[in-house]
């Protein structure tokens, strides 16, 4: 039974997902401003705030272990440092395959300084609406693992949601550690959004 108090933070997170991917097409020029309004309410009413990836690979392991994961992944229309945070498992375009997409750990964003392992390579600090993507899995090899230690800083732009449920199998299944920010946030959509026996359904084993 999802509480009341529950119920207003979804509701809220609800429409400032609408408004955000309203405002967002608006400023692309897909939508004229006529149309932004009953766009944010057909968001409002009829769309959800997460949707279903499958994950292949052991990438992210044990995070996301076993080859083959069904993802709940809470959608981000503006991936900025205000909504997504150092430390979120995310899923992003990959930049090498741009119909593709990734899931990786966020371990920096702009601001931050990096500095290589290889004392050949000069430090240097992510620009701008730049950041840092990483595999867990410490038996891959950097090249391997397909992360920015290959690709280098990508843009926070082709970030495109937060993983936070994996479902391996159907007893296998629990909620992704993200940080300490995003948890709380994402506590009632996963109240509201989740199902487990949905997920299990639509798994590719």
């Amino acid at each position: 039974m999802v509480s009341l108090s529950t119920w207003f933070r979804y509701i809220g997170y609800k429409l400032e997902y609408s408004v955000s991917l309203s405002w967002k097409n608006y400023k692309r020029g897909q939508i004229g401003e006529g149309e932004v309004r009953d766009l944010v309410w057909k968001n409002f009413f009829q769309g959800k705030l997460t949707y279903l990836h499958w994950n292949q690979g052991e990438e992210m392991a044990p995070t996301i272990a076993g080859k083959v994961a069904t993802l709940l992944v809470r959608k981000l229309p503006n991936a900025d440092p205000t909504r997504v945070f150092v430390g979120d498992v995310v899923v992003l375009k990959d930049p090498w395959k741009p119909d593709n997409y990734l899931v990786r750990r966020l371990a920096a964003v702009e601001g931050y300084e990096m500095a290589s392992t290889d004392e050949k390579d000069e430090p240097f600090v992510l620009e701008k609406d730049q950041c840092w993507v990483v595999a867990e899995n410490e038996k891959f090899k950097p090249k391997e693992a397909n992360d920015s230690r290959t690709f280098g800083p990508v843009q926070m732009t082709d970030i495109v949601g937060r993983v936070i449920y994996c479902l391996r199998n159907a007893v296998d299944h629990g909620r992704v550690q993200n940080s300490h920010y995003s948890m709380p946030k994402d506590s009632p959509v996963l109240e509201v959004e989740l199902d487990v026996d949905e997920m299990a359904k639509n798994h590719k084993a």
